[in-house]
């Protein structure tokens, strides 16, 4: 069971039905477990889902800042929201199997694929104009049915005493050479990289990935999380390490002391190695709190909400242009990123060829 459940936080849509009977049979053992408690505790505050002012989300973004969030929209509106965290392939799996049966009003992401696989489903409701139009278009499906709250940009971290800024590579596809074995890091495992890897096929096509990954394999060194990609550097373990930009400038808000060896390299000039991956939300058709849904996706798009992200920890960039994030972040206007598609990011695909390169079971 292990094992599937692993291929399900991977995305792997092959095994949903499989996943629909494992919900079903887990979905009787809450039931139990519910029944149980109530015959003992007298009284049970109101389940957040059967509530008219509360909103249920399964949130798949950084848990500390949406709650953050949710903290603030709950004060302004009265509305009680109801986090369910998890993954982003593991929830979007899970919302595709629940389908009609799902207790969720809201999806949110770190990154984009996911939002993908839920809307292929046709599981969204379509956003408000005025939810929609204060996100730029490039962070946001055409079609309307969800929208970007916040992005993280690609970036190399290097360790300055083995890499000079001078030698450093002209594009994230250079990494695949010969001239850079051994000399990188990454973590393949997570949603992140993968989101990373998404872009290279939508920008490259699926021969040039294959052999991007193919390289990488020879090439690198595996890590399981960007934090320990970024102290792998800064301890001259690796000499580069391909992450977000947020892990690094986090670590220098707060004591530098998995990053004052290194620094960052932005790729710009629309190569692949300045993608800049979207976190979505979107509202879900079959909820049973829409308005509710729509006001907390509303607020994740409007200043005051931006502005809680923009004070957060995380170091996300904000999408909202009358928010920037500051900080002493590298501003969004100036990263030149590529021109993605980002409901054409196919996450499947990508998992397929990552299984092929050796990174995922």
């Amino acid at each position: 069971m292990r094992s599937l459940w692993n291929h399900l936080k991977l995305g792997n849509p092959k095994l949903i039905g499989r996943y629909d009977v494992l919900a079903r049979l887990r979905s009787k053992r809450v039931a139990a477990a519910l029944i149980a408690a109530a015959l003992t505790v007298p009284v049970l505050a109101a389940c957040g889902g059967d509530d008219k002012d509360s909103v249920v989300v399964y949130n798949a973004q950084h848990e500390e800042l949406i709650a953050a969030v949710a903290k603030k929209f709950t004060a302004e509106t009265g509305i009680k929201v109801e986090l369910r965290n998890g993954s982003d392939l593991e929830l979007a799996n899970q919302l595709v199997a629940e389908g009609k049966r799902s207790p969720a009003d809201v999806f949110l992401t770190e990154n984009s694929p996911a939002m993908a696989v839920v809307d292929a489903k046709g599981l969204f409701a379509p956003l408000p104009a005025t939810t929609l139009d204060r996100i730029p278009a490039q962070y946001r499906p055409t079609n309307g049915h969800w929208t970007g709250f916040a992005g993280r940009s690609t970036v190399l971290v290097y360790n300055t005493a083995q890499v000079q800024e001078a030698d450093l590579p002209a594009s994230l596809m250079d990494l695949a050479k010969p001239e850079w074995k051994g000399k990188v890091s990454f973590s393949p495992t997570g949603a992140d990289f993968q989101a990373i890897v998404a872009g290279v096929l939508a920008l490259k096509g699926e021969p040039a990935t294959k052999a991007w990954l193919a390289g990488l394999k020879a090439n690198g060194t595996v890590y399981d999380g960007n934090n320990v990609v970024l102290k792998s550097v800064n301890n001259g373990d690796t000499a580069t390490g391909i992450i977000y930009h947020y892990y690094w400038y986090r670590d220098q808000e707060e004591a530098g002391d998995n990053s004052k060896n290194t620094a960052l390299h932005f790729f710009g000039k629309k190569d692949p190695g300045a993608f800049v991956s979207t976190s979505g939300a979107g509202v879900l058709a079959n909820g049973k709190h829409n308005a509710n849904a729509e006001k907390f996706v509303d607020y994740l798009t409007s200043k005051d909400g931006q502005q809680v992200i923009a004070d957060s920890y995380a170091l996300e960039y904000t999408l909202n242009p009358e928010v920037p994030l500051g900080r002493e972040v590298k501003p969004l206007g100036e990263l030149d990123p590529p021109a993605v598609g980002i409901s054409d990011l196919d996450s499947a695909r990508v998992v397929e060829l990552m299984q092929d390169a050796g990174f995922l079971a």
